[in-house]
């Protein structure tokens, strides 16, 4: 599966820098060898003077004074294909209305309407490694949680916990908190978090195993997130996925940090189910269309030879769940999609999946080996200038793991108390878009499809000088 998902990935040691990296000319002559430098073109990079205006503007077609973005985290800039995407969409709305459904129409990148998220479930399946029926592209991370959920965790008396993230993103939290609740459990009892040791913030993968083992006997899930959004460390999904089911567990992972930001190999790894966000790394918009991962093995769909009633894995059934050739039928008798597709519930947004549809046609045309390679260097070179030009007493600390295979993207910043919000507005003021949370880090993320080594270096003369102003 993994040489039809995503090329082979191939462990990189970790970049090292001349004594004359901190300088604008070395950063320009990485750029100027980056392999990627022709993606820059593809998105709309806000110009300062646009990201503190407070009126709707037309972006510029070029800018010469380009923000320095490094909040692709968070939101991933607009592709230029997203617009003339969408245009399309308008138009063949406009010309055929609701035969849009059922036709494709010639020199349409889009598919016809009933086809869309499959075509979208396509493209998403080489990013997370795994075959497109094990793909389907639906509804928001939350609620697709939830779907899971509903699907995956079945708690009895005796095994009703689920292991979770210590500082889990709220939303899974509550998700997780509100399935338990809902079985009829106390989340205070069968919520089993795994953290870090006191004073740290990268939890050891033998930590992990630990923890499961000590609960096995009474968990019904595990539900970890592949990045942790707080610190950026990247967990070993291999190791410990074979060692809960190992345990007889089943485990999902959330991919919100990890989708389009480090490969993947959901299928090879034996993932029993996974959900990501489309708007971060994957650039397809605000609050986007999400996606979701079902291991072939759960979506098998198998008829009584008598009575020909299909069997399936118990899930949240809807009416876009059900295979496209009884769909319209109407007639109140659910036989589901093979794969992912059946888990699906509604009509899913033709807007939201044209505007992800746009933004995948950008990575068409790299491949997730080439944009790790360039990740791996960008955020090395982010954490050498600054621990390099830290001082004897530095005013931070990277709480994001040093082992690049540890971490994506993202570094986390975790400033001396009482600096966050003045170095904030300062980097704003500069033109530097990067998010904070509260109390006191900064998560910087140099995205590899738009952001530049200049970026990085610019990125640290101003963080410097901010940080002095600080203290």
């Amino acid at each position: 599966m993994g040489s039809i998902a995503i090329e082979e990935y191939q462990n990189f040691s970790k970049a090292s820098f001349p004594a004359e990296a901190n300088t604008l000319e070395y950063a320009k002559s990485l750029d100027a060898k980056d392999h990627l430098r022709s993606f820059r073109e593809k998105f709309i990079i806000p110009s300062k003077a646009n990201t503190k205006t407070k009126k709707v503007l037309r972006p510029e077609t070029t800018s010469d004074d380009p923000c320095i973005y490094f909040c692709g985290n968070s939101l991933g800039l607009q592709p230029r294909a997203t617009a003339e995407y969408l245009q399309i969409h308008l138009n063949t709305w406009a010309s055929i209305g609701v035969h849009g459904h059922f036709r494709d129409l010639d020199d349409s990148p889009l598919t016809q309407w009933q086809l869309l998220a499959e075509h979208a479930s396509k493209q998403q399946a080489p990013i997370v490694g795994a075959s497109p029926s094990e793909v389907a592209t639906m509804g928001s991370l939350t609620m697709n949680l939830h779907l899971l959920m509903g699907s995956f965790y079945t708690p009895t008396a005796t095994k009703n916990k689920i292991i979770l993230d210590w500082k889990a993103f709220p939303s899974d939290h509550y998700a997780i908190e509100s399935q338990i609740r809902g079985h009829g459990y106390n989340p205070d009892e069968a919520m089993v978090m795994i953290g870090p040791d006191e004073g740290e913030y990268e939890v050891s993968t033998e930590k992990i195993l630990s923890i499961i083992d000590q609960h096995a006997s009474t968990t019904a899930l595990v539900l970890l997130p592949g990045i942790q959004y707080y610190t950026g460390q990247f967990f070993d999904i291999k190791t410990i996925t074979a060692y809960a089911q190992s345990k007889g567990l089943l485990i999902g992972w959330d991919l919100a940090h990890a989708a389009g930001n480090v490969p993947l190999q959901l299928h090879d790894w034996n993932v029993d189910f996974a959900a990501w966000c489309t708007y971060k790394y994957m650039n397809a918009g605000p609050g986007a269309i999400a996606g979701l991962y079902i291991h072939e093995r759960h979506g098998k769909v198998e008829y009584h030879e008598g009575d020909g009633k299909p069997i399936f894995r118990h899930r949240l059934s809807g009416w876009y769940g059900g295979d496209q050739v009884g769909r319209f039928n109407m007639d109140n008798k659910f036989r589901p999609s093979p794969g992912a597709s059946g888990y699906q519930v509604s009509n899913p947004s033709v807007i939201d999946l044209t505007s992800l549809c746009g933004a995948l046609s950008v990575f068409n045309q790299t491949s997730m080996s080439d944009i790790r390679k360039k990740s791996l260097n960008l955020t090395a070179f982010l954490e050498h200038l600054l621990l390099s030009t830290a001082g004897s007493d530095p005013a931070f600390r990277i709480i994001t793991p040093s082992n690049p295979e540890a971490r994506g993207t993202q570094l986390s910043v975790l400033l001396k108390p009482g600096r966050l919000d003045t170095l904030s507005d300062m980097l704003e003021e500069a033109g530097i878009i990067a998010d904070k949370r509260k109390p006191d880090v900064i998560r910087v993320a140099p995205v590899p499809l738009y952001n530049t080594y200049e970026d990085v270096w610019r990125f640290v003369q101003i963080f410097n000088q901010a940080l002095e102003k600080c203290a």
